[in-house]
């Protein structure tokens, strides 16, 4: 069984750690070792001052002196180096016991990097032998879908001839109704042939008919129109007449008899000047898109014997601004009606000095 070879990574990653442990360890003890170092005491001055008096003294008192000076100096300078010794031993004992450490620390990292290697070996072996078996279960797998791929392919192929089969079978057949269809097609469109020809004759008669009716229609609405016309114009004709006499009877020398007339067709004269002053108006007003059927403003139209339009105000609203203005606007434009300079100044006081107008989409009226 072969096993996966490990990465640099994995290789170096164990020894590493045991190393940095065996490190701290090791400056463990140092710390520790040197925290129970045991106290020196402190060295004293190896030359101790000596008082001199300023007395006079005996030879022999102060050989003793000097005597004793130097005993006390030998015995701090012993104590010294004793002291010097004993710490030039606990750092030697605390280097061997670093040594030593280091030492086992070495001796195990060569041991776990021996089990490392050893535990490599094993996974290599077994990643081996794990790789031998996927390819081995490759080469199978691939065996059985190239035998699974032919299996279909084989079966497709006789699915295919099937299907190949059923379509010439149906193309057949469809061949077959085709022609029935365009024989049946043929035969309909003959019928339908007829049919058309016998129709469009028979429209075209009835057509010739239509035609005739229209002329004689047509031919008899205008005749009827230019009797209407001709009817409307010999009443307009009439009527203006009708006026224009009312009118020059009105206006005579006589005052007594005009004043008598005036009395009696005072009405019909007022009726005759109101139609032209809304036949003026009328071609004068536009339209507003506002306006509506049902809508009416009222009109007050003050004006000058000479038939001068002095001004025109809105006396009741239609409740529609644009629609009242435009009444205004086409009174102010008619300017001046010069047939009421033809009244007198009595009835042009009594009827036109002030007129009232009324506005409506559909018509005018005073």
């Amino acid at each position: 069984m072969r096993h996966r070879e490990p990465s640099s990574s994995e290789s170096y990653f164990w020894p590493v750690i045991w190393a940095v442990a065996l490190h701290v360890l090791i400056f463990g003890l140092l710390f520790v070792s040197f925290a129970f170092t045991p106290e020196l005491p402190q060295s004293r001055p190896v030359v101790q001052a000596t008082l001199v008096q300023l007395k006079s003294k005996s030879s022999a008192q102060v050989q003793t002196e000097q005597k004793l000076a130097g005993e006390a100096k030998k015995t701090a300078a012993k104590q010294y180096e004793q002291e010097q010794l004993e710490q030039r031993r606990q750092q030697q004992e605390a280097q061997r016991e670093a040594a030593a450490a280091k030492a086992a620390e070495q001796k195990e990292a060569q041991q776990q990097a021996a089990e490392q290697k050893k535990a490599d070996d094993a996974r290599k072996a077994q990643q081996a032998e794990a790789a031998a078996k996927a390819a081995e279960a490759k080469a199978e797998a691939e065996k059985q879908a190239d035998a699974a791929k032919a299996a279909a392919e084989a079966k497709q192929a006789a699915e295919q001839k099937k299907q190949a089969d059923i379509a010439k079978k149906k193309a057949d057949e469809a061949a077959k109704q085709k022609a029935a269809d365009e024989a049946a097609k043929a035969k309909a469109a003959e019928a339908a042939k007829q049919k058309a020809a016998e129709e469009a004759k028979q429209k075209a008669a009835a057509d010739a008919a239509k035609k005739e009716a229209a002329a004689e229609a047509a031919k008899k609405k205008a005749a009827d129109d230019a009797k209407k016309k001709a009817a409307q114009a010999a009443a307009r004709k009439a009527a203006e007449d009708k006026k224009a006499q009312a009118l020059a009877e009105l206006l005579s020398e006589d005052t007594q008899r005009q004043q008598a007339l005036a009395d009696e067709q005072g009405d019909e004269v007022a009726s005759s000047f109101d139609d032209l002053i809304v036949r003026l108006v009328s071609e004068q007003w536009t339209r507003p898109q506002s306006a509506r059927n049902g809508m009416s403003v009222e009109v007050q139209i003050n004006m000058l014997p000479d038939g001068t339009i002095t001004s025109a105000t809105v006396t009741r609203s239609s409740g529609n601004k644009e629609f009242d203005n435009s009444a205004v606007s086409a009174v102010r434009n008619v300017g001046r009606i010069r047939e009421l300079q033809q009244l007198d100044r009595k009835t042009f006081d009594q009827l036109y000095r002030q007129r009232r107008m009324i506005f409506k989409p559909e018509d005018l009226s005073l």
